[in-house]
């Protein structure tokens, strides 16, 4: 038998017994791990060396694979410990890419982080686990839906308040991830899936994501991109008992932040100008598209408040919002251990966790210059007024 072989042969091992898969993902020294993959596929009749397994692991080093047309491997839900990380072109249909996560929690700010970690485990060097995207469209655990999502202007402390919950033991929080985006985008990039599949594949990602890999899980909530207000009737449709918060801030320190490190949906691109009905973008002073683009996620969120199920809170009012507000209203009662971790968790940055909290509001304010604040007053100022009444009304 060729190392081919039987590499084909654990790898079709490990698909199939999703305990092995498990203990293996355990062992993060890739040496370590070539000799307990090695002795595991030995034991089931399997001849192969620690040196091949070695081999394998190192043939796409940086995941270049992820960006061609991947294969289908397998078409039932992979186990547990797997999550979903992308979208992906398989032959005749769309798939999804799954990684093993180990037996780490979410605990980085954004998905994606927690994705880079899990991509350097050895299992995941080893092991492709791609499944056909419809298999979300199919029967649901009743635990699906999420208890909270969290909607927001950008730069506005969605992320402290992504946090916070997060670190509360039994938290599974989900922070814009790559692959939710994908789904809710399905609309622009392939009109021919239906309003109705895209809301089932929908659900089927937010279950996919939130699994209970420890067997502790006992909240549930997703963050999601800025842009996805435009999307908030796909997502009532969704989950239409899920509450949902807007957070949203003084726009002056919102430009600010933009105008210094510009987030992918504020740099002017036709994809995104065509979405946010922006028709010259390259012809607009940078203000001005920056300032159009956060009106017009936040327009969103206050047109669609009539959808029911929300609050709007004031970036003002963190962090004792989370305590005071969004946990009722995601109807979250954690015991005192619990909230003790969540405030534990605002003292730092909550995007480098590393680095103790400072405000930056008044530096933003300062440092604001002519241009922002006219862009500012234009399109934003009447605006915020709005979501200040709204954040008050419904307090």
């Amino acid at each position: 038998m060729t190392d081919t072989d039987a590499l084909s042969r654990l790898r079709s091992l490990l698909l199939a017994d999703d305990g092995l898969a498990d203990r293996l993902a355990l062992v993060t020294d890739h040496d370590r791990f070539a000799v307990a993959a090695a002795e595991a596929a030995r034991s089931a009749g399997i001849e192969v060396s620690p040196d091949a397994i070695r081999g394998a692991g190192r043939r796409d080093p940086l995941d270049i694979a992820r960006f061609s047309e991947m294969p289908v491997t397998m078409t039932r839900w992979p186990g547990s410990a797997w999550l979903p990380t992308a979208v992906v072109q398989s032959p005749g249909e769309l798939g999804l890419d799954w990684l093993h996560f180990g037996d780490a929690s979410l605990e980085e700010p954004f998905y994606e982080m927690s994705v880079q970690r899990a991509r350097r485990l050895p299992i995941n060097s080893l092991l492709r686990v791609c499944t056909p995207l419809s298999l979300l469209a199919g029967p649901l655990p009743d635990d699906a839906a999420p208890d909270g999502l969290i909607f927001h202007m950008s730069r506005c402390g969605s992320t402290l308040v992504s946090q916070m919950l997060a670190a509360m033991p039994g938290s599974v929080v989900v922070s814009e991830a790559a692959a939710l985006d994908s789904v809710v985008q399905l609309a622009h990039s392939h009109p021919e899936v239906s309003l109705q599949e895209q809301v089932a594949l929908l659900r089927g990602m937010a279950a996919a994501l939130g699994r209970d890999r420890s067997g502790g899980r006992c909240r549930y909530v997703i963050k999601t991109d800025s842009w996805h207000t435009l999307a908030l009737p796909l997502f009532r449709a969704a989950f239409p008992d899920t509450p949902w918060i807007f957070q949203f801030r003084n726009p002056v320190e919102v430009m600010v932040s933009q105008m210094r490190e510009p987030g992918s949906q504020t740099v002017p691109d036709a994809r995104w100008a065509q979405l946010y009905g922006i028709d010259d973008p390259l012809s607009l002073p940078r203000e001005t598209y920056v300032a159009r683009v956060l009106h017009r996620v936040a327009r969103a969120a206050v047109d669609n408040a009539d959808l029911g199920g929300e609050i709007f809170v004031d970036y003002a009012e963190l962090p004792r919002a989370v305590e005071k507000r969004i946990l009722p209203h995601f109807g979250i009662a954690p015991p005192p251990e619990a909230v003790q971790a969540m405030h534990g968790a605002a003292q730092w940055n909550a995007k480098a966790p590393i680095f103790a909290f400072e405000s930056d509001v008044e530096e933003k304010r300062r440092s604001a210059g002519e241009s922002v604040l006219n862009a500012t007053a234009a399109h934003l100022d009447p605006l915020h007024r709005e979501l200040t009444a709204l954040a008050r009304r419904i307090a």
